[in-house]
This record gives structure tokens, sequence and C-alpha cells, in this order.
């Protein structure tokens, strides 16, 4: 089965990437992306942030309901998008102000050459929370590498942070769970993980990952059931777009991984968090029961029969998770607005 997909996807590519043309050859076509129409993720308006630091960045709102804002951010991988997070944002448009953010470099957000890195998520989740979440927090929602992003926002800017939900989390695996890419990245250079994303081989490495058989390989890892047929139509449309694959491949060189243990990061969060897990087959949680009993801000909720889209293969379950919480796991107190500048603790070098 896996060998025929596999042919198919290579198939595909031949026949989908046209021969050198002039002086742009294949490859280059590669990397500009081929014309796929790319629909709007998630039904509602969309709207921009013009930031020094991450880029032109995305998202999508429905303020039509009153009360604390619910930020949603999707995951990190060769088609992610918004839409991964469109099952929490129809579910609870109707309850309170919602947001889904393209992160830089997926989705209708700026994907330029520019240098991907931890720090350009980590920036483009506080521009959005600083300009949804001024006033109170911001409830966030973060799915897999997402979540030490917004751990880290989390810990160096609490007041925009209510509180946090990780969704199949990365950075609780035990050793023999880690992936090795997932061990590599961590203690590569992070300039060399960069310049290796430019390299033809990892261009090509993306334009097989993003064929359609692929990409159906890929997604039926992450389901337990039948795979959601609009995720991968969208994961094909926005993994060929121009521009597609710069963020991807810094994903796959290993620069997008946080130096460092990511348990440093989550054991510093002083947000209400919580953690929705059951299987990933990209990750593990062989450190989660630990450090939830050491870290009291912290609790930690299975969703039977999911392995890493909880919102897709068990929606209410997943949503009753995230009321239960909401309503029992909230600040006794309000944070204390800032003085001064950013509170919390600064992690150097960490992103």
């Amino acid at each position: 089965m896996i060998g025929r997909r596999l042919s198919s996807a290579l198939r595909e590519l031949r026949e989908g990437v046209p021969g050198p043309k002039g002086q742009h050859g294949w490859l280059d076509r590669l990397r500009e992306g081929r014309s796929v129409s790319l629909p709007p993720a998630i039904d509602a308006p969309r709207h921009e942030i013009a930031t020094a630091d991450a880029g032109t960045i995305s998202y999508y709102a429905d303020d039509s309901a009153s009360g604390r804002p619910l930020v949603l951010l999707h995951g990190i991988h060769a088609a992610a998008s918004a839409y991964e997070m469109r099952p929490l944002f129809e579910r609870f448009r109707a309850e309170r102000p919602v947001y889904a953010l393209d992160l830089p470099g997926f989705g209708f957000s700026e994907r330029g050459g520019r240098p991907y890195s931890p720090a350009t998520y980590v920036h483009a989740i506080e521009h959005l929370l600083r300009n949804v979440a001024i006033e109170r927090g911001a409830d966030v929602v973060a799915l897999s590498l997402t979540s030490e992003y917004a751990a880290k926002v989390a810990v160096e800017m609490p007041e925009l942070v209510h509180s946090l939900v990780l969704l199949s989390p990365t950075g609780f695996a035990a050793r023999s769970e880690a992936g090795l890419a997932e061990r590599w990245a961590r203690r590569r250079d992070k300039r060399l993980a960069a310049r290796l994303g430019s390299m033809s081989s990892l261009h090509l490495l993306y334009a097989a990952m993003v064929t359609r058989p692929s990409l159906r390989l890929f997604l039926q890892r992450s389901f337990e059931g039948r795979i959601d047929d609009g995720l991968l139509r969208y994961a094909y449309a926005t993994s060929h777009q121009p521009g597609a694959a710069q963020a991807p491949l810094a994903f796959i060189a290993g620069a997008l991984f946080p130096s460092g243990s990511a348990l440093n990061v989550y054991a510093h969060v002083k947000a209400p968090t919580l953690v929705l897990h059951d299987k990933d087959p990209y990750t593990g949680f062989g450190e989660l029961e630990e450090f939830v009993s050491r870290h009291p801000s912290f609790s930690a909720r299975r969703i039977p029969h999911t392995r890493g889209l909880p919102q897709f293969d068990a929606p209410q379950q997943t949503a009753e998770a995230l009321r239960d919480f909401w309503h029992s796991k909230q600040p006794t107190q309000p944070l204390p607005p800032p003085v001064g500048g950013f509170q919390g603790t600064r992690f150097i070098g960490s992103a």
C-alpha cells in the first residue's frame, strides 16, 4: 500500500513539474510553486497585520459575540494552515470572539524568503495577541510544535495569555519516544539548519511530500478515523502557493525547533495550562505525567481514540474538555498590567 502511494506521488511529481524552460528549470518552478487557487480556510472575515519581524500575517476573526478572546494557533508542517483549527473556530464563534492565525509562511500570511526561526513565530503570536487581547488577555489554543511558541509568549508576556491549551504538544516526549529528527533539530546549529533549507535536495523532498498521495499518507497517520476531506484538499492548495516551500523547508531542516529543553519553558508558564493528548505518530508524552505532578498550573486530559488532531477525530470531547477547563482552571486574580515593558522571564537563546 505504501509503495503504491509513493509511486503515485512520484508520478504526480514527474507529470506536474515542467521541464527546463529558458533559464528557469524545473527546480525554479518547484521553488515558485504552481498556480493553485487558495480559498479562505475559514468562512470569516480575514485581516492582516504588517510586522517588521514576522512579515505580514493574516488572521480570521469573528468578534460578533462578547467575552474573552479565544486565539487558535495551527501546527507546523509541510501543508499547515488555519484550516487545522477550523472545527474549534466554528464551534465557539457563537459564544465568544474567536481568532485563527495563519502563521508566517503559511496560508495567507507572507511567504517570502525571509529567515524563519522560532522567534519569528513567537513574534507573530505576540503581534496578534496585542491586537485582539489588549485588555484582559486571551485564552490560547495551540497545536503541536506551536505549543512551544505559545508557551514562550505566556512566559515572556503573561499579560497577553489568560490561559493556555496545548493540543498534542511537542516537548513532553521521553528520550525513547522523541523522533530522531526532533532530537537532532534541538541540538543542531540553527544557522546551519537555515542554510540547509535552501538546498536543492530539500526542495525535491518538499515537492514529493506535497503531492496528493503523500499528503493523504501523512495525514492518515494523524487520524484515528477517516481523513477530513476538506483538510486534505486545503493542505494541497496551501502547499502549492508561490513561496509555500520556504517555511516548511526551515522546519524540515530543523531550524524551527527551539534550542534546549521545552520543559524548561513550560516550567515557567504561570497561566493555567491544559494538555490534551492521546497518541501522536510524531511525538510522545512520556514526561507529561511527572511534569504535571510537579507543576500545579498544568493539568492533562486524554482524548481517547485520537492521533494528534482531536479537534477532528473527537470534536465533541475536545470541546467539552475546553469548556471544563475554562470554567474550572482560571486564575483566581487577574495578572497586573505591564509596567516598564514586558513581564516575565526571558529565555535568552531558547528561541
